[in-house]
């Protein structure tokens, strides 16, 4: 029997908690496969009294038995993955044995890092909320078709090529009033490069169908998040890949009809990194309490995460872009510091009262809320649905019902085994 590749990916601004819940997921699957996004992820999991922070390497890592597989749709730094791979190596992972790379990846050279900040210092007050990890300048050289490829490190000519694409980048770099330093860069980058030699390269594309032809068990792992998609997110303030559903297509190689179960991920409220709109953001004392309780500070950049309530219009977009067929909520446990839970039904937008995200207009929405009593109860302890509290019960069937998708699994803190099956 041929099998379907199941998809998880983020309905918010990312950050929603999808490392987790892969690690939850992975025994029951085969191959754990990332489609898109680069280093800008951080994928936090916690078990066994240790957290651990995934940039690259998919979040089935530590699971026996299970393949690992970056896609062609991932960009990789050689010197964060190495960081990565040393990190798994002190924790006693063989990462070896379990982890494959597509030569269709691409590479992040140091100067689309360099690139990457002299572009967002130029802009000043409009700058985007980049990561500064040369994500969206090497995303620009793979669309312009001289980008540099994973598999490209095992050709004759690949200094070659890499000289005559960083001489690219400097001739950009020349028009940019900003100081820099490349040599250091460029000489752990290429010590990287030799250690990325070493790992098991792949056609990726082959590898993962061939799988599902087998009968085995894929699940393809997102980043970042469904609002944050280069086509359907708060534009420009997005990411530089699709997020999306679609983008596990064309980030491994998979036709439209071997996608199966689609698995959104969600906050049981809203948070945003960076630069753009979010229009149940909180500026008060109830935004601050969010971020406090339930520690917002983005995985990769440290930097504090901006809170606020739910917002029902922006999930039902997501779920519609995606197919979403579950949904997973997460951070239950940090909204029981409210006796008061809001949550964003609508939005009052030129004179109307909308229940859909409009073009180019997020930055001028009100949200309207309907409120909702809270638990007020600490639900870390809970090991089944039976014991939620009557409030945290209707507060999921009211999203539930609001979606009109099921949610099938309840976070109630950080760690593998607070996660609750409601299937």
């Amino acid at each position: 029997m041929i099998n379907k590749t199941a998809v998880l990916l983020g309905l918010q601004w990312g950050d929603e908690g999808k490392g987790k819940i892969v690690d939850v997921l992975t025994p029951q699957y085969d191959i754990i496969a990332r489609f898109q996004g680069g280093p800008n992820a951080g994928h936090t999991l916690i078990f066994d009294g240790k957290k651990h922070v995934l940039h690259t390497i998919p979040s089935g890592i530590f699971h026996g038995n299970v393949i690992n597989v970056i896609g062609n749709g991932v960009v990789i730094d050689p010197i964060i993955f190495q960081k990565e791979i040393e990190k798994l190596q002190e924790n006693g992972v063989p990462f070896q044995e379990r982890l494959l790379i597509s030569k269709k990846a691409h590479l992040i050279l140091p100067t689309h890092r360099i690139l990457d900040a002299a572009s967002e210092a130029a802009k000043g007050a409009a700058k985007i909320g980049s990561t500064l990890k040369g994500i969206g300048p090497t995303y620009m050289d793979k669309t312009g078709r001289n980008g540099l490829r994973v598999g490209d490190i095992l050709e004759d000519d690949f200094v070659l090529k890499y000289n005559e694409l960083k001489e690219k980048h400097l001739k950009i770099l020349s028009q940019y009033n900003f100081e820099y330093e490349l040599t250091e860069m460029e000489n752990q980058w290429m010590k990287s490069i030799a250690f990325l030699k070493a790992m098991t390269i792949i056609d990726s594309e082959h590898y993962v169908n061939n799988a599902l032809n087998q009968g085995k068990k894929v699940l393809a792992e997102g980043a970042q998040g469904s609002l944050l998609d280069i086509d359907f997110g708060s534009y420009p303030f997005v990411t530089s890949s699709n997020t999306v559903t679609a983008g596990a297509c064309t980030g491994l190689g998979i036709a439209p009809n071997k996608i199966g179960d689609v698995f959104g991920i969600f906050k049981a409220y809203c948070t945003r990194v960076g630069s753009g709109p979010f229009p149940t953001e909180l500026h008060d004392e109830v935004g601050e309490r969010m971020r406090k309780e339930g520690h917002e500070f983005g995985s990769t950049t440290g930097r504090p995460r901006r809170c606020g309530w739910l917002d029902i219009p922006a999930l039902k977009y997501a779920c519609m872009i995606n197919g979403v067929t579950e949904l997973f909520m997460m951070k239950a446990d940090v909204l029981s510091i409210f006796d008061e839970i809001k949550i964003c039904t609508h939005y009052r937008w030129k004179n109307e009262v909308i229940d859909y995200l409009p073009y180019n207009a997020t930055e001028n929405l009100e949200p309207v809320y309907t409120s909702v009593k809270g638990w007020s109860t600490d639900l870390t302890q809970i090991s089944h649905q039976d014991q939620f509290p009557v409030e945290l019960k209707d507060y999921i069937a009211f999203i539930s019902d609001a979606v009109g998708i099921p949610i099938t699994i309840v976070s109630v803190g950080p760690d593998r085994t607070q996660t609750i099956s409601m299937r």
